[in-house]
């Protein structure tokens, strides 16, 4: 027995109400009378508790309002669950301390953790909104900077600003000023009553009416027409000179670009239209009447009337100008002009104008125009030099008009004395001087003219002439260090322009002293110079300046000459655009200069070795041993070089030695490659044993091995030895491959499958097993599992060329191969063997330019790629001519391609070993397919 006492026995809780949770209040007993009352409202709950927190000292409970909601917490009222603010906790006479201490608990538990979250909140809301902005800017945001820009805009720059135009309803708003202008006037009553006693209505009105009951249509049109000239004329007063601006409207005339108009009008002989003509007329009439100094408006009106055939007008027009603007240059030009018709005239006039403005250079240039003899112009300019000593022109013009070489020099020795300050003619005097006294010349001008680089070159150049070509370097050395001091030198890029300038006119030294004086000029020491060099060359050869480049590069070697970047471009820069010799030389300073550098070793061999010189190719080879020894490269190299000389047995012994120096697994490769050329296969296969007990990965070894009992028709220990190679080198696809097409050659299709899913499991997403699994399937008549093949392949590499192009041409039909190609370039956008296979398709379309245009673009995107030179040459060989084969077949000697499916099948054929490039070409032309 506890202590606790009887349920039933206990008292009721405070504020405790039976059925209150139910939504009653109490119950309905045989004792009441009436039905049971309704509880209090929420209002009545709040003040009840309100007074009895009151009575306790306390603070009202918070669950009922006491508390101010927050602004975040409004919107959640929305969101509460009706089901739980009902029944129970609808109303509070079950609330006691406990649960307003708990309230209160939670709701410092609530508001802590929302403020946690709400820093939270924020920073992600606004990165969100920030990130929003950033990819959705307001249109205020978009022109910021422009808005700020407008802060430095001048006046005249805002008063140039064009009028805004507005296309949007333009023929409903055009419609509706139409409108709006159309005028119409009430009908006096007379008018009215006399047709209706006539029985019938006039429709025409006398003009000549002025008892006022009629209109004057004539008088309203006058009076228009001269409101109309009052605006024209007081909107030209308010710019004179310059343009005309009618009541606010786009129109405006300048009179020096509509000059411009009338000569390309002319010049095209076409005629503007008359409604335009008048215009034009009405607007130059009124800027010449409001400015009659203005003498680009009588210019322009004069050509206006002269295009619109009035050529009387227009020179009475000019006449007039002359009169208004004697001092207006462009008025006495246009009258000379418009005056060419009759000479005398034309010449009256230059002299009138020439005493109105005698130090007006044009007007003397159009008068000596306007002579017909030689001495006459001589009689003119020496007039003109009288007034303008100074004028440069003037002086070339008088010096042009004399034909003896005595005579020019004295008249360039005193324009050079008159105008000292003149490069042009300085330079000029000096080319026509004898040596000797140019040098002296040269002196005098580079003293008049400190800052002056041209004299500089000039200088440079008469060395040049002379053959003093050690002088050059010699000259421009000391011509940077003037300019220097004066201030006066030019950027480094302007210095290239120049000496290509000097290449083009053939003086090539020049050009090379000018690269090594300047080429360096702004650069420092740490900066990127042998990258700006590269690039500088790079730029020049595309121009086609080839000296210049090569004086970069030289310059470049000689500042690195342990770079051998910078000689491999020097070399191809030889190889490409200069001798033989030269070649040489620049490879035999290169190998001097780096000599531990493979890759120029070997192009010095190569390059002696094409050049005819076997013997040098192999002192070459020996140095190159000396230099690198054990190196495998050089060994191949020289391998390569006694085969291709039919020296076998000097070839073996090089392998030989290599094989005792430099094993590697590539030397023995190389060894029985050539022991199977030259037929001896057993051989060949213990070389290949003696190295796969060395190097047991080396897939090579055993794709020969297989190749070597394939050719020995032990077909058995062939598919023993890729299926060993398979295990011993399972990431090299190629040995599965290999292994799947004896097998299929040999019936076992399934095995050959297999294989393939072997492979592609060890080598996930390889294009070339998913295309050979794809071909094994086609080979096998499986058209559907090919395609559903194809379909997976592609998923996996969607960017392979391979698979796409035997999608396209064995998987797809004629009609749809455009499409997917199409799609394959959007896929793959640079890839040769894509573009061999759009050529292919032009080529089935008889569409041949089309055709030649991408087999084109496939050689040059990768000259390597042989199959696309097999494709091009079948191509030529139907539809091209015979020049066009003979460059192709020079073309591939060059490129000497090395990779393709066809290409790779005929070339490491033994049967073609040592045939050449171009009966290579042609044997894989024919299995070609």
């Amino acid at each position: 027995m506890t202590g606790r006492r009887d349920f039933l026995n206990m008292p009721a809780p405070e504020n405790y109400v039976a059925g209150l949770g139910r939504g009653a209040t109490g119950f309905t007993t045989r004792s009441d009378l009436g039905p049971a009352r309704e509880g209090p409202s929420e209002e009545q709950m709040k003040e009840m508790l309100a007074k009895r927190a009151a009575q306790l000292g306390q603070a009202a409970p918070s669950a009922y309002g006491a508390v101010e909601k927050k602004e975040e917490d409004e919107e959640e009222e929305r969101f509460q669950d009706p089901d739980n603010e009902v029944g129970l906790f609808s109303s509070g006479m079950n609330y006691d301390k406990e649960d307003d201490e708990a309230d209160r608990i939670y709701q410092d538990v609530d508001e802590k953790m929302d403020k946690r979250r709400r820093v939270r909140r924020e920073a992600r809301e606004k990165k969100e909104r920030d990130e929003y902005e950033k990819n959705n800017p307001k249109i205020q945001l978009q022109f910021a900077d422009l808005k700020r820009a407008l802060g430095g805009v001048s006046e005249e720059e805002w008063a140039a600003l064009p009028e805004v135009g507005d296309m949007t309803g333009k023929a409903k708003r055009a419609r509706e000023t139409r409108m709006n202008n159309a005028r119409s006037y009430a009908v006096p009553d007379s008018v009215i009553n006399a047709a209706a006693q006539q029985g019938q209505l006039e429709t025409s009105i006398s003009a000549d009416s002025g008892d006022g009951t009629m209109t004057n249509f004539a008088s309203i049109g006058a009076a228009q027409k001269s409101a109309l000239q009052v605006r024209l004329d007081s909107a030209a007063a308010s710019t004179p000179g310059t343009q005309t601006n009618v009541s606010g409207t786009s129109t405006s005339v300048d009179p020096r670009g509509y000059i411009t108009a009338l000569d390309k009008s002319q010049a095209l002989g076409t005629e503007a239209p008359v409604e335009d003509i008048n215009r034009a007329r009405v607007l130059l009439e009124s800027a010449v009447k409001t400015n009659v100094n203005n003498g680009p408006g009588y210019v322009a009106l004069c050509r206006l009337e002269e295009l619109a055939g009035k050529v009387h007008t227009a020179k009475k027009i000019i006449q007039k100008g002359c009169e208004m603007c004697p001092r207006s240059i462009v008025v006495w030009e246009e009258a000379i002009r418009i005056n060419r018709d009759n000479v005398h005239n034309a010449k009256i006039i230059a002299a009138t104008g020439i005493k109105q403005n005698p130090k007006a250079i044009k007007l003397w240039m159009a008068a000596i125009d306007l002579e017909q003899t030689n001495a006459g112009r001589k009689k003119v300019t020496r007039q003109a030099l009288d007034h303008n000593p100074q004028s440069v022109e003037l002086w070339k013009v008088l010096i042009n008009d004399t034909e003896e070489i005595e005579n020019v020099r004295m008249l360039f020795a005193k324009a050079t004395e008159t105008v000292k300050l003149s490069e042009e003619l300085w330079i000029s005097y000096a080319r026509v001087s004898e040596p000797e006294h140019a040098q002296q010349i040269l002196n005098a001008a580079r003293k008049a003219i400190p800052t002056s680089w041209a004299i500089w070159v000039q200088a440079c150049r008469l060395q040049e002439q002379l053959g003093k070509e050690d002088l050059c370097d010699r000259i421009m050395e000391r011509a940077v260090k003037a300019l220097i001091k004066e201030n006066a030198m030019l950027k480094r890029e302007e210095w290239i322009t120049q000496a290509e300038i000097c290449e083009e006119e053939g003086a090539t030294v020049t050009a090379g002293s000018i690269i090594k004086a300047t080429i360096g000029w702004g650069l420092d020491e740490d900066d990127e110079r042998r990258d700006t060099w590269l690039q500088d060359s790079k730029d020049s050869t595309a121009r086609g300046r080839y000296e210049t480049a090569r004086a970069i590069l030289s310059h470049a070697v000689m500042v690195f000459p342990l770079s051998t970047t910078v000689w491999h471009a020097l070399a191809e820069l030889e190889k490409r655009h200069g001798t033989n010799d030269a070649l040489l030389n620049t490879l035999e300073r290169a190998v001097n200069s780096c000599p531990n550098s493979e890759s120029l070793w070997l192009l010095y061999a190569r390059e002696m070795w094409q050049a005819g010189k076997p013997t040098e190719a192999r002192n070459v080879i020996a140095r190159s041993f000396r230099q690198l020894p054990g190196n495998e490269n050089l060994y191949t190299r020289a391998v390569d070089f006694e085969v291709d000389a039919n020296e076998f047995e000097q070839a073996r012994r090089f392998l030989q030695i290599a094989r005792e120096s430099a094993p590697t697994d590539r030397i023995f490769m190389k060894a029985a490659v050539l022991e199977r050329q030259l037929g001896e296969l057993d051989t060949a296969l213990d070389l290949v044993n003696q190295g796969l007990q060395t190097w047991p990965g080396s897939w090579k070894l055993h794709a020969i091995k297989g190749q070597l009992y394939d050719s020995m028709s032990k077909l058995k220990e062939a598919q023993e030895a890729f299926a060993v190679g398979t295990r011993a080198a399972p990431k090299a696809p190629v040995l599965y491959i290999l292994l799947a097409r004896l097998q299929e050659r040999q019936g076992a299709v399934v095995k050959a499958r297999s294989t393939l899913d072997r492979g592609r499991q060890n080598n996930p997403k390889n294009a070339e097993l998913l295309c050979e699994a794809v071909r094994l399937e086609r080979r096998a008549n499986n058209i559907n599992a090919a395609q559903k093949i194809m379909a997976a392949a592609l998923q996996e590499c969607p960017h392979s060329g391979l698979l796409w192009a035997e999608k396209i041409m064995h998987l797809e039909g004629r009609t749809q191969r455009k499409p997917r190609a199409l799609e394959a370039i959007k896929k793959v956008e640079n890839d040769p063997q894509l573009f061999v296979v759009v050529a292919r398709i032009f080529w089935a379309e008889r569409r041949l330019e089309k055709a030649h245009t991408w087999f084109t673009k496939a050689i040059v995107l990768d000259s390597d790629y042989g199959d696309g030179w097999i494709w091009y040459y079948k191509f030529l060989m139907q539809h091209g001519s015979e020049e066009k084969k003979a460059e192709v077949l020079s073309k591939v000697i060059m490129a000497e391609p090395k990779h393709g499916e066809i290409w790779q099948s005929v070339a490491k054929d033994p049967k073609y070993a040592r045939t050449g490039m171009e009966n290579i070409l042609k044997v894989a032309v024919t299995k070609a397919e």
